[in-house]
């Protein structure tokens, strides 16, 4: 009971996360079912089935908000659930020895890109006047819903980067269009797993909490998706997913009690560091914003009072 409850909890905070910043949720509930001994394709499967629900009511808050191009949705999502279902049907095919510390590596690695990301580069301008093409699209998507089904996340910290950085959509839409086009990448993995694993690969108690607390909260991430500092998030999550699945490897790896001390508490020496350089970086940011107005009020002023 006590693990369904702290499964609600994390379904809820991480769709804040995911909400906020396009990513995180597959990930961060990921990384926690590994933590606690789940199969890790039963683990992707899980979250996978519970992201079918969580991305529905995302799309749903998104668009009602104005947050979604529906042209992104289609030329990303499409291609994205065929690389979901081969991801789905390769990692069910893979031994559970064998699995495990391949999804903790790929997890690792979402998650010192995350960190990186968020902590030392901000969100780039928009260009609205060079259009997102199938051409660029279909291949993040490939990849995306690939790593997305074998990792048990990647399909936001690959997607929501690259358009992103490409600077020709406003951040909300990327976050927006990002959530609403896993819809169709979690309904793809859904189905990879149930032909290869059949209802058993499957916890459906561990589906149903994540799945409530991640409802309750997309409504609330929709919202607060232009109110809370993204850069300060990215560090967050990124340094619980690099310090579980840093964690998770040092155990498959049976490595000496003192290495494993030393090492996380590198870890969470480099995460503190991480996450003070964002906020720092985000108040500089608001400061120029800020800056920025009262410039462009101080010289409209003379106009008003010619």
């Amino acid at each position: 009971m006590h693990t369904l409850v702290l499964l609600a909890l994390v379904g809820l905070g991480a769709q804040l996360v995911d909400g906020a910043l396009g990513m995180a949720y597959g990930v961060t509930s990921t990384t926690l079912l590994l933590a606690i001994g789940a199969n890790p394709a039963a683990a992707s499967a899980s979250v996978h089935l519970a992201e079918i629900g969580t991305t529905l009511a995302s799309g749903v808050s998104h668009w009602r908000f104005g947050n979604v191009d529906w042209k992104v949705v289609l030329r990303i999502g499409i291609p994205g659930a065929v690389g979901a279902f081969v991801g789905a049907t390769v990692l069910s095919n893979l031994s559970t020895d064998a699995a495990r510390p391949l999804m903790s590596l790929i997890l690792l690695s979402l998650g010192i890109y995350i960190l990186i990301r968020f902590t030392f580069r901000s969100l780039p301008r928009v260009d609205r006047s060079k259009p997102l093409r199938l051409r660029f699209l279909a291949p993040i998507g490939l990849a995306g819903g690939f790593l997305d089904a074998t990792g048990g996340g990647g399909w936001g910290p690959v997607g929501t980067p690259a358009l992103l950085a490409s600077g020709r959509i406003e951040p909300r839409k990327v976050i927006g269009s990002i959530d609403t086009s896993e819809f169709l990448v979690s309904v793809a993995a859904s189905i990879g797993f149930l032909l290869a694993l059949g209802t058993q690969g499957f916890d459906f108690a561990w589906v149903a909490a994540l799945l409530i607390g991640g409802v309750i909260a997309a409504p609330i991430a929709a919202w607060l998706v232009r109110k809370l500092p993204p850069r300060l998030l990215g560090s967050l999550v990124g340094g619980i997913i690099i310090f579980t699945n840093v964690r998770t490897l040092l155990i498959v790896l049976d490595a000496p009690g003192f290495v494993t001390v030393w090492m996380l508490s590198l870890i969470a020496v480099i995460w503190a560091a991480a996450v003070v350089i964002s906020w720092r970086a985000w108040r500089r940011e608001q400061a120029c914003v800020a800056a920025d107005a009262r410039s462009l009020e101080t010289d409209a002023a003379p106009i008003r009072q010619a």
